[in-house]
């Protein structure tokens, strides 16, 4: 067990019909004037943004709205955002929306604190934020996690870089999380999504320097049930207790909650996957789930004691019953187990219709865009990225060219 920090400040308002709380949430934190940020047509259309207007007017507050995020938010759009809060003197930000929205209010929020510098800065780690804007969050769909995350990823497209920052400075002040508010979503959607909170928590539990055993039994509790809530998604979208699940599971996979004591994050699908999405714009998880047998594959003979939890732990390998579900007169080896885990991983992406590689994603990089990706992790990362197993240039790669 290593030491480790656990910072979770924020408030979480959870159930149905508590967006009527927002007005009286961004007061108690000290707002006055809001900035709503929100995606699409959908969260006009369906009346949503008129109640956090309504809970807002009755609470006595000023507020403006920007929509238009999308996924792999855009730099565009968070400039956007900064000059109309300038504007109009926002000190607080409310965005309603998954991950994309969120992380584009934090970096607004970052540029708030620093109005004389370029906040791309801080995603292309050139300086640290010195502060933030206070924010809190109406959370419309369980994915990324960003309620109650220090992380925040933007994509500029004028240079199809896609990177991210982490600071506890961002987290939101309070998290309002409705499952009823997930029941319209599509089902690639809602399936994404619970590829990304699954990742989240395995970013966190492949380490190759030790472990807790209470946090291993969490995570691997959480993944759990999240393979079991998805494929009942998948089956029957308007089930609320499913989504309701998915929705807490969501937070705890993100918050930091599912790597206290490892010996350090390993992250190196999401960083492989984040040249994917700046370059393909494909949807975050459904990328990861593209990206990750590939990686798991590469690394799994250096960090071979974690696959064998993870294979008998969370996908119930059975030593003894083979792949056809015979009985073998022989335990199989440490290595086979592995396989074999991951392999189940596989067929539950494939059950609830997410791709295994990037064909099935529905990208064929060219040899160029293979090694242009290479070369935008290795800047990312600054050549190393992953605790299962380091990943340096090659290792990047190889494990590209083994996703096709």
């Amino acid at each position: 067990m290593n030491n480790f920090n656990f910072y979770t400040p924020t408030k979480i308002v959870f159930g149905k019909g508590t967006v009527s709380q927002a007005g009286n949430l961004v007061k108690q934190f000290g707002g006055t004037r809001v900035l709503i940020h929100y995606g699409g047509e959908s969260a006009i259309k369906s009346g949503l943004i008129d109640d956090v207007k309504k809970s807002l007017d009755e609470a006595g507050l000023f507020h403006v709205e920007l929509g238009g995020v999308v996924p792999n938010p855009h730099l565009s759009k968070v400039y956007e955002g900064i000059e109309l809060a300038k504007e109009n003197g926002v000190d607080f930000l409310l965005p309603v929306g998954g991950g994309s929205v969120i992380d584009s209010a934090k970096a607004i929020a970052y540029a708030l604190y620093e109005p004389d510098e370029d906040v791309w800065d801080l995603y292309d780690h050139t300086r640290q934020s010195k502060g933030s804007f206070p924010l809190g969050a109406i959370v419309t769909i369980a994915a990324a996690g960003s309620e109650m995350s220090d992380s925040s990823v933007i994509t500029n497209e004028k240079t199809g870089e896609k990177r991210g920052y982490n600071s506890d400075i961002c987290r939101p002040k309070f998290a309002i999380m409705d499952p009823e508010l997930t029941l319209t979503l599509p089902d690639y959607q809602t399936m994404s999504g619970c590829v990304d909170i699954m990742m989240h928590t395995m970013e966190r539990y492949f380490t190759g320097n030790g472990n807790m055993e209470l946090t291993d039994a969490i995570a691997e509790g959480l993944m759990k049930t999240v393979m079991k809530f998805a494929k009942i998604l998948h089956a029957n979208p308007t089930d609320y207790e499913a989504r309701a699940e998915m929705m807490w599971a969501n937070s705890l996979s993100h918050n930091g909650l599912t790597g206290c004591g490892n010996g350090g994050n390993d992250f190196a699908s999401h960083r492989l996957e984040h040249e994917m999405g700046g370059m393909f714009d494909v949807t975050h998880g459904a990328g990861l789930a593209a990206i990750w047998p590939s990686w798991a594959r590469y690394v799994m003979k250096n960090n071979l004691h974690r696959f064998v939890k993870f294979a008998k732990n969370v996908m119930d390998v059975n030593p003894m019953i083979g792949a056809d579900g015979s009985e073998l007169d022989a335990p199989m080896s440490d290595e086979e187990i592995a396989l074999m885990g991951i392999s189940r991983v596989e067929e539950f992406y494939h059950s609830i219709a997410m791709p295994i590689n990037m064909r099935e994603l529905g990208i064929e990089p060219t040899e160029e865009q293979i090694l242009e990706m290479t070369d935008g992790c290795v800047r990312a990362t600054g050549g190393k990225v992953g605790s299962a197993k380091v990943l340096e240039r090659a290792d990047m790669e190889a494990i590209y060219r083994m996703a096709l």
